[in-house]
């Protein structure tokens, strides 16, 4: 395993906390912080759908994923803020970390959907690099792909619980 580097994922609905956790931990870890959100806003503009967004991860992914374990490999710690919520993107983060031979954390922000929607409305207002407006119905839609973390996935989880006055992210 690499010495000290570990890789912190994240999962959590639309406004659960995921991106103002994972820059308080890249700080906390003096870790590398790799958003989702900013680089595909940074490489390819804003998105006009879903289906936009999911071909742009998958493009971004290609170049994340070795970039992630190169660093991992270096002994640098590194919070990925991309959405690990479900099965099938958590798999291809555990491909990360297991490339690599380094440690991993995966927190979940159990967040109720009031407060996620709450913190969705203010995130709309102050659009944060990297942020789209979603509405009740884009909440509704990701919220039945998202897919809890398991036991037997065999993370090594923490639970984050939600807390009011957490950001939006």
């Amino acid at each position: 395993m690499s010495s000290t580097a570990t890789l912190h994922l994240l999962c959590g609905k639309a406004g659960a906390g995921k991106s103002t956790l994972a820059a308080a931990l890249a700080a906390e870890h003096k870790a590398i912080l790799i958003a989702e959100d900013i680089w595909l806003i940074r490489l390819y503009g804003p998105m006009k759908s879903f289906d936009d967004y999911r071909l742009y991860s998958q493009r971004a992914k290609t170049v994340v994923g070795p970039l992630v374990i190169d660093l991992l490999r270096l002994g640098q710690t590194v919070v990925l803020d991309y959405p690990a919520n479900t099965k099938a993107s958590r798999a291809w983060l555990r491909s990360l970390f297991e490339s690599a031979g380094a440690a991993h954390v995966l927190h979940f922000l159990d967040t109720p959907d009031p407060l996620c929607l709450r913190r969705m409305g203010k995130r709309n207002i102050e659009r944060p690099e990297g942020s789209y407006h979603l509405t009740q119905a884009d909440f509704d839609h990701v919220s039945s792909l998202f897919e809890p973390p398991a036991d037997d996935e065999g993370f090594k989880m923490e639970i984050h619980a939600a807390a009011e006055s957490s950001g939006a992210a």
